[in-house]
C-alpha cells in the first residue's frame, strides 16, 4: 500500500517494475502522452457497489436451496472472488486516505507488510475471478451439448472439488507471483493464463452460438418462418457473445496488455505512457467485479426472487 504517489497501488510494483528499476526517465514519453488521472474516490465508491452487489448474490444463493446446485456454485465463487477484489481496493484505499490524512500513523515495514498480504489476496481473487469465469462457460457448454448426461457429469461432488482446486492454485500462484514479480517468466505464465482464460471462453460460446442458432434453424423451418426467426436469432445471439466476451476483454485485456508490454518494451517512449495509466486498467478489473452479478447472477429469474424476499425481510 505505498503512500509516495496516487500511481502506486495495489499490485504497484508491476508498474514501477518498468519504470523506476529500469532507469526511465519520466520524460521520455513526451508531451503527447495522454495520462488518466484515477480519484481515490472512483476506486472507494465502485469498490463499495460491487461489494454489495456481489454480498447480495452470495446471500442469495445460500438462502435458497433450489440453487444449490453446481452452475450457481461456481456463480457464488465467482461473487466471493469478485467481492475479495472489492474488499481488498475498498481496505487499501481507506488506508492510503487514512495515512496520506496523517490519522493513521504506522511504521514502514508494518505498512509494506500489510501491502504484500493485500497484493497477495488482490491478485489471488483476480486469478480465481478468471478461473471462475472459464469454468462457468465450461459448465454451460456440458449443459449444452451433453444435456441428457449432465447431471452425472457435473456432480457435487466434482464441483467441490474444482471449487478447492481453484481456490489453492489461486492462493499459491498469487503468493508466488507477488514474491517473484520481477522475474520475467512470472509475467509470461499471468499472460499466457489470461490468453488461454480468453482463448477458452471464446470458442466454447462461439460452438454454443452455433449449436443455438443451428436448433433455431431447425425449429424455423417446421414453422414455415425461417427468415425471421434466424434472423433475429443471429442479432440476439451475436450481442450476447458480444457482450460476454466484449466487457470480459474490456475489462481484463488492459491489465494483461500493461504485463505484456513490461515485458515486451518496459523502456520504449510510448510503452512508458501505456504504464502511467496503471490505475485506469485496476479500475477497469473492478468495473468487471460489478459488471459480474449482473452478466451471470441477476439474470436468474429464481435468483432474483430470492434476492427480493432478502431485500424485503431486511426491511
Amino acid at each position: 500500500m505505498p503512500t509516495q504517489e496516487p500511481q502506486k497501488r495495489f499490485l504497484g510494483s508491476l508498474n514501477s517494475t518498468a519504470t523506476p528499476h529500469l532507469g526511465l526517465a519520466s520524460n521520455q514519453t513526451g508531451p503527447w502522452c495522454l495520462h488518466v488521472s484515477v480519484p481515490d474516490g472512483l476506486f472507494l465508491s465502485l469498490g463499495l457497489v460491487s461489494l454489495l452487489e456481489n454480498v447480495l448474490v452470495v446471500i442469495a444463493i445460500t438462502k435458497n436451496r433450489n440453487l444449490h446446485s453446481p452452475m450457481y456454485y461456481f456463480i457464488c465463487c465467482l461473487a466471493l472472488s469478485d467481492l475479495m477484489v472489492s474488499v481488498s481496493i475498498v481496505l487499501e484505499t481507506t488506508i492510503i486516505l487514512l495515512l496520506e490524512a496523517g490519522v493513521l500513523v504506522a511504521r514502514a515495514a508494518l505498512v509494506q507488510q500489510l501491502d504484500d498480504v493485500i497484493d497477495v489476496l488482490i491478485c489471488g481473487s483476480m486469478v480465481s475471478s478468471l478461473c471462475f469465469l472459464g469454468i462457468i462457460a465450461i459448465d454451460r457448454y456440458i449443459s449444452i451439448f451433453y444435456a441428457l448426461r449432465y447431471h452425472s457429469i457435473v456432480t457435487l461432488p466434482r464441483a467441490r472439488r474444482a471449487v478447492v482446486g481453484i481456490w489453492v492454485v489461486s492462493i499459491v500462484s498469487s503468493t508466488l507471483f507477488i514474491t517473484y514479480y520481477k522475474h520475467t517468466a512470472v509475467l509470461l505464465c499471468l499472460i499466457t493464463f489470461f490468453l488461454a482464460v480468453l482463448a477458452l471462453m471464446a470458442i466454447l460460446y462461439v460452438h454454443m452460438l452455433t449449436r443455438a442458432y443451428q436448433h433455431a434453424q431447425g425449429i424455423a423451418q417446421l414453422h414455415k418462418r425461417q427468415h425471421s426467426i434466424r434472423q433475429g436469432f443471429c442479432l440476439k445471439g451475436a450481442a450476447t457473445l458480444t457482450i460476454l466476451l466484449g466487457i470480459f476483454f474490456l475489462c481484463w485485456g488492459p491489465f494483461f496488455l500493461h504485463l505484456s508490454l513490461i515485458v515486451l518494451c518496459p523502456r520504449h517512449p510510448t510503452c512508458s505512457c501505456i504504464f502511467k495509466n496503471f490505475n485506469l486498467f485496476l479500475i477497469l478489473i473492478l468495473l468487471s467485479s460489478t459488471v459480474d452479478p449482473l452478466i451471470y447472477a441477476f439474470r436468474s429469474q429464481e435468483l432474483r426472487m430470492t434476492l427480493k424476499e432478502v431485500l424485503l425481510c431486511s426491511w
